[in-house]
């Protein structure tokens, strides 16, 4: 192993994608904590001493832009608006011809659905900025009422100071965007992927400091060693795979000999990663921001009782209720996003094509079927596991009354490991490329 890591240092071109990366991250964490023009900062730190931070889709936001979001930073944003536009443009394939129709011309086509989320990117950035100012002019993007430094939240609340803060939150969005591209073109690893990595991991020291501080020692090794254990399972879960066997037909082209091997399709256990747990925050998110908006007294001081059983059963996560209908949402999700990334029959029919087929099943129609029922199958234990790794800090929440940013579960865990592994198989590869011998054995 640590021969292995030398093996990386002696190697002038990782070495040189390596300190690229690191830099960047370097520069990406330091932007994190510059505050955008206009921002009372002491106020923001000292709001942040007395409160626990936001609640709902607010926090999964905080947790990708690694606390940049509840310090309005000029990176407050993070990479949440890359992700929502990925999303929608792949969601856009589905119901737009002219979006598939790009996605299969190949590079060309990948190129042009890049420019339109990075186009989306800024639309979004635009959009939530916005938002994020309102909601800290209105002083409730703690959560709570009655302190005052969350009331005082900006220096100057003038339009024209709102305007240069949603400037450059945006500008910030379209900052960390240009690094992604940077790492991915000329660093190791997917850029976006390791921003949203550095940005989770960056959360970790604090949040298991609360727990050592509000718990003790005891608990605190308690909490280390379930997530080692959790870290094993989703590690092991994530390089789980249903490999389903491929043979190629001969094929003569002129005097040379094509086809005649054998391979195989790798479907994963966890085929739609962590996109279900975003779309099920989000979605239970609104109820609660409804709620917001309608918790105005009446003349006579009573709140509407819709929005006090919202307010009691889909706000802080900790009710049954609540952990039931996230936990259902995630399994629903799970099979819509899997039905959306992966066709069985575009996968039959460019077997086909190419003369392959699996044995046993004949090709073209008997060959999509197999694979949608092997689908079905594999991707029901998988959507059970998202929603399991979903509760667990709802559940340390409701039973340890733990700190909502608990570290291991939920989105965060998935995405650490799962870019962890991509990463570290990236650097395997280019180290077997000159030496023989990878990271891994």
């Amino acid at each position: 192993m640590f021969s292995a890591i030398a093996r990386i240092f002696r190697t002038p071109d990782l070495r040189r994608k390596i300190g690229f990366t690191l830099a960047i991250i370097v520069i990406y964490r330091l932007g994190a904590h510059v505050p955008a023009p206009f921002v009372n900062f002491p106020n923001v730190q000292s709001c942040l001493d007395q409160t626990a931070g936001a609640e709902g889709l607010l926090s999964l936001v905080n947790l990708f832009s690694g606390g940049a979001l509840l310090q309005l930073s000029i990176f407050a944003l993070g990479v949440m608006p890359y992700i929502t536009a990925t999303i929608i443009v792949q969601l856009l394939r589905v119901v737009i011809p002219h979006f598939e129709t790009l996605y299969k011309e190949g590079q060309s086509g990948q190129a042009k659905l890049t420019q339109y989320t990075r186009y989306i990117t800024i639309a979004l950035a635009l959009l939530q900025s916005t938002t994020l100012v309102t909601v800290a002019r209105s002083g409730q993007l703690f959560g709570v009422t009655g302190i005052a430094e969350c009331n005082q939240l900006l220096v100057n609340d003038v339009w024209w100071a709102q305007l240069l803060i949603i400037i450059c939150m945006t500008a910030g969005t379209g900052l960390i965007m240009w690094f992604a591209e940077l790492v991915t073109e000329r660093g190791i690893g997917n850029g976006m992927s390791l921003l949203i990595f550095t940005s989770i991991a960056a959360t970790f020291p604090g949040a298991m400091g609360a727990i050592w501080q509000a718990r003790g020692f005891e608990v605190f090794l308690l909490v280390l060693a379930i997530g080692i254990v959790i870290v094993a399972l989703v590690v092991f879960v994530e390089q789980s795979q249903r490999r389903i066997p491929v043979q190629y037909a001969k094929r003569m082209v002129g005097r040379r000999t094509y086809g005649g091997t054998n391979t195989y399709i790798p479907i994963k256990v966890n085929m739609a990663g962590v996109v279900p747990v975003i779309f099920a925050s989000s979605l239970l998110y609104l109820p609660a921001l409804v709620a917001q908006f309608n918790a105005t007294p009446d003349a006579e001081g009573n709140v509407p009782e819709w929005v006090t059983w919202i307010n009691t059963y889909f706000t802080t996560g900790d009710h049954w209720l609540y952990m039931l209908v996230y936990f259902l949402l995630i399994i629903g999700f799970t099979y819509f996003y899997v039905a959306i990334t992966f066709n069985p029959v575009d996968v039959a029919d460019n077997m086909k094509k190419y003369g392959g087929f699996i044995p046993g099943i004949r090709a073209g129609r008997p060959t999509a079927e197999y694979l949608d029922y092997v689908l079905t199958r594999i991707t029901f234990p998988g959507s059970i596991y998202l929603g399991l790794i979903a509760l667990i800090p709802l559940i340390a929440l409701a039973t340890v009354q733990a700190n909502q940013n608990f570290p291991f579960g939920g989105a965060s865990i998935l995405i650490i490991v799962g870019v962890g592994l991509e990463t570290v198989k990236q650097i395997d590869a280019q180290l077997q490329q000159r030496h023989y011998e990878g990271l891994l054995r």
